[in-house]
């Protein structure tokens, strides 16, 4: 009878092990982050992307000289509002975005085809004022870029995994976190995935310790256009959650033998 209940215990184990497998996303990606750099890392200023959407406008001290470079204004049902005093949207009128399209282009009034995709913000905004100054506005302009769709991804044990739109273009990790919430207690602080695409447009899988404090002063503190953050469940939640219906009473029933099993050799002895 006592050898039984080892076995018993030991397929408890198995099984429980089995459920994590089950349900944590993205297994086996990315490698634990280097720290060998813990110089203060600058605000990055990320380079455009295919599928970017931004919102570009030009003002001088002549607005009709800037007219011609400023698309329309639209409906702005899934546009960017605009309002003529700065203060929020106004009556549904909005800007037009400019796409980053698969070749990496932009279309822009006057100038035409301008490729965007590996540039930053500040060198598009260089690229378009050299291109219309002074041959169309004679005063130095102003050139005015911004993201449409700056957003960042958390999920995972957090208390409210969503798809954040940050407005200020810049967030640090734990910024993010608070936005969701924060991690749930079943959360692993040590293991939290980063998935970021690099300037070369392929995908990064880091691994990050959310409790090392070289974290603060690396070149992760700060997250990126479209980063996308997993936390991980820890073995127990991930033995809860995994648990089939079919599961659960399979190891009830064990449980239960198990209990039965310890009864009768404590009454045989």
């Amino acid at each position: 009878m006592k050898k039984v209940i080892p076995f018993f215990i030991v397929l408890i184990l198995l099984t429980s092990c089995n459920m994590s497998k089950k349900i944590v996303y993205v297994q086996n990606a990315g490698s634990p982050v280097s720290y060998a750099d813990t110089t203060k890392s600058k605000i990055p200023d990320p380079k455009l992307k295919v599928g970017d959407l931004l919102v570009i406008t030009v003002n001088a001290n002549t607005p009709e000289a800037a007219l011609p470079f400023n698309l329309p204004l639209v409906p702005s049902q899934g546009l960017t509002s605009y309002d003529p005093s700065g203060s929020g949207s106004s009556g549904g009128i909005g800007l037009q975005n400019y796409l980053i399209d698969t070749n990496g282009e932009i279309t822009f009034p006057i100038i035409g085809k301008i490729k965007a995709v590996g540039m930053t913000k500040t060198v598009l905004s260089d690229y378009i004022k050299d291109k219309i100054h002074p041959f169309y506005i004679k005063e130095d302009p102003i050139i005015s870029i911004r993201y449409a769709n700056y957003k960042v991804s958390i999920l995972g044990e957090v208390a409210h995994p969503s798809v954040y739109t940050i407005q200020n273009e810049k967030i640090n990790i734990f910024e993010a976190i608070a936005l969701a919430g924060d991690l749930t207690i079943y959360g692993k602080r040590d293991n939290v995935l980063l998935i970021r695409e690099n300037d070369n447009g392929k995908r990064e899988t880091l691994r990050i310790d959310l409790r090392d404090e070289r974290l603060i002063n690396s070149a992760y503190y700060y997250l990126q256009q479209n980063d996308v953050l997993y936390i991980q469940p820890n073995k127990p939640k991930s033995r809860a959650s995994g648990l089939s219906t079919a599961e659960t009473v399979s190891i009830s029933v064990i449980g239960t033998l198990i209990s039965l099993t310890s009864l009768i050799v404590t009454l045989l002895k």
